[in-house]
């Protein structure tokens, strides 16, 4: 999967979350709702998250140094993870508080129809910037289903986005209903219980998350499919016989460290064997663009696993 794309959805959801912030904090303070105030911090928190993604993008385009010869492609992962602690101890608790002591002191929800218009019309914010996330995704997940994609994607950005659009979705229409229950009811709370829900719900998105990034930040392979694509790149060259090991991992969303011991033939001259090693290179960058950095190393395996094509040409003319 290609590691490009994200940004226009990073940007739509934070111009939209800025919006969304401010007309909650406004709705806040005419109604005194907790469900409002929570949603408010969520939306301030998915502001400062998406900011912590631009961040991570900018920092990771850093050239490589002696302290760093990989490069700062990992940032992006790193900054990923803030984003999960940030909406877990900022959105999540903060929310689970304020759900907890509006359930143990409730209090009348005024002026609703504040609330009800903000949320109506932060619904169709959120919308807009979910439906240009899943527009962007739309063009790299090809065929796989949406839990393969946000569980597979070497790019933490569409994922992070695409998750905390989805759970802001949830979240206002969570909040648009305890309001509306401690508004019918005359119960504030039923207010109190939309925050708790609000709350269990970016606990749950922020754990999914933490999960993904912290697999990237440790370092995942190319996958399979890669893989064996890469095999086959390098036992298509005429000076390997076979691939006897091979390694690969992702030090940036579109960087990837290839590693692979391969048996060349023990009558070849270190010339020889020198081109062999060229060519496969050359392949496994025409299969794999973002091979940034391959290390061969040559070893010796008998017997070959593979007749030279040159030798089993000679012999067919």
């Amino acid at each position: 999967m290609s590691a490009e794309g994200g940004s226009k959805a990073i940007v739509a959801a934070l111009a939209a979350n800025l919006g969304i912030a401010a007309s909650k904090f406004v709705a806040f303070l005419f109604t005194g709702s907790s469900s409002m105030l929570a949603e408010s911090i969520h939306s301030v928190a998915d502001s400062g998250n998406q900011g912590l993604l631009l961040l991570g993008r900018k920092r990771s385009e850093r050239a490589r140094t002696p302290e760093h010869p990989f490069g700062y492609g990992r940032e992006r992962y790193f900054y990923a993870f803030v984003v999960a602690v940030v909406l877990f101890t900022v959105g999540a608790l903060f929310s689970l508080y304020e759900g907890y002591h509006k359930i143990s002191h409730p209090e009348e929800v005024k002026s609703p129809v504040w609330a009800f218009a903000v949320l109506v019309i932060a619904i169709g914010l959120e919308g807009f910037s979910f439906r240009t996330a899943i527009k962007e995704s739309n063009e790299l997940r090809g065929d796989r289903s949406w839990v393969s994609f946000i569980r597979r994607a070497k790019a933490p950005e569409l994922p992070v986005v695409l998750l905390e659009d989805l759970g802001a979705l949830i979240g206002l229409v969570l909040a648009l209903a305890g309001v509306a229950l401690a508004v019918v009811t005359g119960n504030g709370a039923w207010d109190g219980v939309g925050t708790v829900c609000i709350g269990v719900l970016l606990a749950v998105i922020a754990t999914i998350l933490a999960i993904e990034t912290k697999s990237l930040l440790i370092g995942e392979s190319a996958g399979p499919e890669a893989e064996r694509k890469i095999v086959e790149a390098l036992e298509s060259v005429d000076e390997v016989d076979h691939v006897m090991h091979l390694r690969t991992q992702h030090i940036g969303p579109d960087e990837l460290l290839v590693a692979a011991k391969i048996a060349v033939y023990h009558d070849d001259t270190a010339a020889q064997v020198a081109r062999g090693i060229d060519a496969a290179e050359a392949r496994i960058r025409d299969v794999m663009p973002i091979a940034r950095m391959i290390y061969l190393e040559p070893a010796l395996d008998e017997p070959p696993r593979k007749p030279r094509r040159a030798a089993t040409e000679a012999s067919t003319s």
